[in-house]
């Protein structure tokens, strides 16, 4: 059996070897996905071994290896989990065809969601997790920053109502894009900013874009341009979390053009 001493200096080897450890522990599997916008095969997760090694350690109990059930969200969140866990990276809704699916990161998940919800245009949203090599991520997993994942949001939207460079217009009144690995108060690779285009003309514009904001800002933009990757739904809790009350159970207005200040914690 394992002394804390013994237990302490192997996780500070882990963590060396690794470059981020977990709390606890889960097995990550490689994922080679084929998605709507492109092919990829990703490298050989450097956090296998290291999330394997907390495993037989603490035996991958609690929260941090539990694997959440997507089937038992509500929509979209089931539609997502199951295409994540299939591979692929939806660019339209397979329910509701008519609407277009975009993917941001920005800090903290709760407080980008409702300033989307807000958004005329914008039917549906769904947080989560993406850009991470592990298969079925959850919250502590994550925010160990051993996964590879950062917090983000997927938006659903009716492009006869709204267009990609509206959302665009949200996303950077809402962020700081030079700030590197974080937003506010939060920071660590999981609070990293993104925007995720899923479709050849939301990259067009998206460059185009980041090439205009580039000239409000003498450091450059830290925000990642990339093409979406699938995308795993975070646990039922975190869904319109601060619409619903937040920690503080004070409900936030999510009503199309609200202009409240958001409080980012509820």
């Amino acid at each position: 059996t394992m002394n804390l001493n013994q237990a302490a200096i192997a996780i500070s080897l882990a963590a060396s070897s690794a470059g981020a450890f977990s709390r606890s522990a889960f097995l990550g599997r490689n994922m080679a996905v084929t998605t709507s916008v492109h092919s990829a095969s990703a490298a050989p997760s450097r956090t296998t071994g290291t999330v394997m090694f907390f495993g037989n350690l603490f035996g991958g109990a609690g929260a941090f290896g539990q694997q959440i059930e997507y089937s038992n969200l509500p929509w979209p969140g089931d539609e997502l989990g199951a295409a994540a866990q299939q591979g692929t990276v939806l660019t339209t809704s397979p329910k509701k065809p008519n609407l277009e699916l975009a993917t941001f990161a920005g800090g903290c998940f709760w407080g980008l969601e409702l300033a989307f919800q807000r958004v005329p245009g914008v039917e549906y949203t769904a947080v989560g997790y993406t850009q991470g090599p592990e298969e079925n991520p959850n919250y502590e997993q994550v925010c160990s920053g051993a996964t590879g994942h950062t917090e983000a949001l997927v938006v659903y939207y009716n492009p006869n109502d709204t267009s990609f460079d509206a959302l665009l217009d949200t996303f950077f009144e809402r962020v700081n894009p030079t700030t590197v690995n974080g937003q506010g108060n939060d920071f660590g690779t999981q609070y990293r900013t993104g925007v995720y285009f899923h479709t050849p003309a939301q990259e067009a514009a998206a460059r185009e874009r980041f090439a205009k904001e580039q000239e409000n800002y003498q450091k450059p933009i830290a925000t990642e341009l990339k093409a979406a990757t699938p995308f795993w739904p975070a646990e039922k809790y975190h869904q319109q979390y601060l619409e619903k009350g937040g920690r503080f159970n004070q409900p936030q207005d999510a009503s199309k053009g609200a202009t409240d200040t958001i409080r980012c914690y509820g």
